[in-house]
């Protein structure tokens, strides 16, 4: 019976060649540890998929998480619940699993500046991306300039095409600046081209009640409203500037050293 003599830098070498990197690296641990070889060829297989499997999905998880362009880096697990904040964590939790996704629900988050509306919005989205969903990230007032500088380039219909694919969009600082009537009329496009097919957040710093005003003409401000308040979760944030209190905290700590 012929011996097959193999060169495991070579068979390593092909696995990565034939994408399988995830594959390889189980398999060089394998080797390194004897009490592996204890196990059937079946079980030690399965280790290997399982390995490729989960260093797959870090992967794709980690190509969302890039794709999406999140503002901060913000997990779930760190939101402050503090009543102060009047967060409730039993409803953001829900949220943080992104069932909302499947109804195809909105997300309104309100409040003063600094409360932590982008970061409960970059939590949720970081979630999405876990769970395998697309994500987009946009700050509202440069995203208008950009997609008036759309028009003259010829992109914009394909700008909102992509903005219609993606399973959650993030519309962050929205009535930060005055609305001009072309950006009124391109807001409705993208929410008119999303209504009961996509899921979007909103964040601002006006309360939602004062939305129809700050949109100005009535006609358009109606439509976008109608579609963005229809089913929507609403989340109210309370209490004082975060980003205040952690400079107040560094200055303390400067004081007392």
């Amino acid at each position: 019976m012929q011996h097959y003599s193999i060169n495991q830098e070579q068979l390593l070498s092909r696995l990565r060649n034939l994408r399988l990197a995830g594959f390889a690296e189980a398999l060089g641990q394998q080797w390194l540890k004897p009490i592996v070889q204890d196990l059937s060829f079946e079980e030690r297989l399965d280790l290997l998929l399982s390995y490729e499997t989960t260093a797959r999905e870090g992967r794709k998880i980690k190509r969302l998480v890039k794709d999406a362009s999140l503002r901060q880096e913000a997990r779930g697990e760190e939101i402050a619940y503090t009543q102060a904040r009047g967060i409730n964590k039993a409803e953001v939790s829900s949220l943080l699993r992104c069932d909302f996704l499947a109804q195809r629900q909105n997300i309104l988050i309100t409040g003063a500046t600094g409360c932590g509306k982008s970061y409960l919005a970059c939590a949720i989205d970081h979630e999405a991306c876990r769970l395998g969903f697309t994500v987009k990230y946009m700050r509202l007032p440069r995203f208008m300039e950009e997609l008036a500088m759309s028009y003259l380039d010829g992109s914009f219909a394909r700008l909102l095409n992509q903005l219609l694919k993606v399973d959650l969009l993030i519309l962050d600082d929205f009535a930060l600046t005055p609305v001009s009537s072309e950006q009124r009329q391109d807001l409705f496009n993208i929410i008119e081209d999303r209504y009961q097919l996509r899921s979007t957040i909103v964040t601002s710093q006006l309360p939602v009640k004062h939305w129809h005003e700050y949109l100005g003409e009535p006609t358009l401000a109606d439509a976008i409203l109608d579609r963005l308040l229809e089913n929507a979760n609403r989340v109210e944030l309370k209490g004082h500037s975060l980003r205040k209190n952690s400079k107040k905290e560094v200055q303390n700590e400067q004081s007392s050293a």
